[in-house]
């Protein structure tokens, strides 16, 4: 978070959630240290996962009951952002893998009881694409498919995966769900090779005919008590907030972070730096201005982020749900902080002249961390902003997630 801090009077801010955020912080120069080589090995080291969870910070979202925080979500993505200062890549699966500790709570106690039963830390990881093929058979269904993009899967022990179902209304139509499937049901294709965001491994996840009993499914968009079953035990306003209210900033909050990582490294090495040929790059005024811009937007994009969990949480405290035209403004809010934040790396890295493009540069990381997020379908900036636009229009809802 910037120097002037928009957390200071929050009530959320309990002296509990700032000491997690606190750890957050303290573990910024040991990810900056371990980024380049997590980078090269394709995932985020053991022993960083470890330090998260043996800070408490995995399981912000999950009930108190299993031992978890139980914290206002603002918690969680403050926690994501302070980790993004130090390696994208962790602060990335830090939130997919958080979310889970929040979506685990709305299955069937029995799932709960299979998942964490005999460890209340285990882990799970996702890809939440609806091709999941699931033949309906006795006591659940036969399971099938490939999946792309399941970050973080190598450290974890359980797995959400998405399919489609149809609705129990009996209309025949469709509707996502998430199956929870044990490690020992799904195999990892380690195929991450791409870009940015290396060290998150998200890896292809198959499955091939297994079993998945119902009560390992969970109807993700419908926020009914009735789809929500959990709740019975678990019936804190926190797991009242609809899924895609949760999941959309886990997975475009972490730019925010490493834009002001990014920021960090700009001024240090503009401080002391000078070019080839004698020019201070703090003198330049290409890189005043990039500086300052870059600073100003991540506080802006944080701001929004924080504001617009207050008409969230109220809320789900309400038993109400937000009107439409806000749901897809949020959404839409969500989408744009990758392409917002990839536009001001841009003019960091090129503030940093051509000796800045070497890869002993942490910018040129951020630089194409950020980039690489952009590729994920919930941050489709335009798309979402077209799909407000067209309901601000008078055109109906297409958006089946919101």
């Amino acid at each position: 978070m910037s120097a002037q801090n928009p957390q200071a009077a929050a009530d959320w801010l309990t002296p509990e959630a700032l000491e997690l955020i606190e750890r957050a912080r303290a573990m910024i120069p040991r990810l900056a240290e371990r980024a380049a080589q997590a980078e090269a090995d394709g995932k985020v080291p053991v022993e960083t996962v470890r330090e998260l969870e043996e800070a408490g910070l995995l399981r912000v979202l999950q009930p108190r009951r299993w031992g978890g925080h139980e914290m206002d979500p603002r918690v969680f993505y403050s926690i994501q952002m302070a980790l993004g200062e130090g390696c994208m890549s962790t602060a990335w699966i830090y939130g997919v893998m958080g979310v889970h500790y929040w979506q685990l709570p709305l299955f069937p106690e029995q799932a709960q009881q299979d998942v964490w039963g005999a460890n209340p830390s285990t882990r799970i990881a996702s890809t939440y694409m609806p091709v999941g093929k699931a033949e309906p058979v006795e006591g659940g269904y036969r399971f099938s498919g490939r999946w792309g993009f399941s970050s973080g899967c190598e450290h974890a022990d359980w797995i959400f995966l998405g399919g489609l179902l149809p609705k129990k209304d009996g209309s025949g139509a469709l509707e996502h769900c998430t199956f929870l499937l044990p490690k020992s049901d799904f195999k990892i294709v380690k195929n991450w090779d791409v870009l940015g965001l290396r060290a998150t491994g998200s890896h292809d996840i198959v499955v091939e005919n297994a079993f998945v009993p119902e009560h390992h499914t969970q109807r993700t968009n419908d926020y009914t008590d009735e789809g929500c079953p959990g709740r019975a035990i678990n019936p804190g306003w926190l797991y009242r907030i609809p899924f895609i209210q949760v999941f959309q900033r886990a997975v475009s909050t972490a730019c925010i972070g490493a834009l002001n990582g990014a920021i960090a490294h700009f001024r240090e090495r503009s401080a002391a730096h000078v070019g080839k040929h004698g020019g201070k790059t703090a003198e330049d005024v290409n890189a005043q201005l990039a500086v300052t811009e870059a600073m100003m937007t991540a506080d802006e994009l944080a701001l929004v982020l924080l504001r617009n969990y207050e008409p969230i949480i109220a809320h789900a405290k309400a038993g109400t749900r937000m009107e439409v035209e806000d749901r897809l403004l949020q959404r839409a809010q969500s989408a744009r902080v990758p392409k917002i934040c990839a536009g001001h790396v841009d003019e960091l890295l090129r503030a940093c002249a051509g000796s800045g493009l070497y890869k002993n540069n942490p910018i040129e990381r951020f630089f194409r961390d950020i980039h690489q997020s952009r590729g994920h379908i919930a941050n489709n900036a335009d798309a979402y902003a077209r799909a407000h636009g067209a309901v601000m229009l008078g055109l109906p809802n297409a958006d089946p997630f919101v």
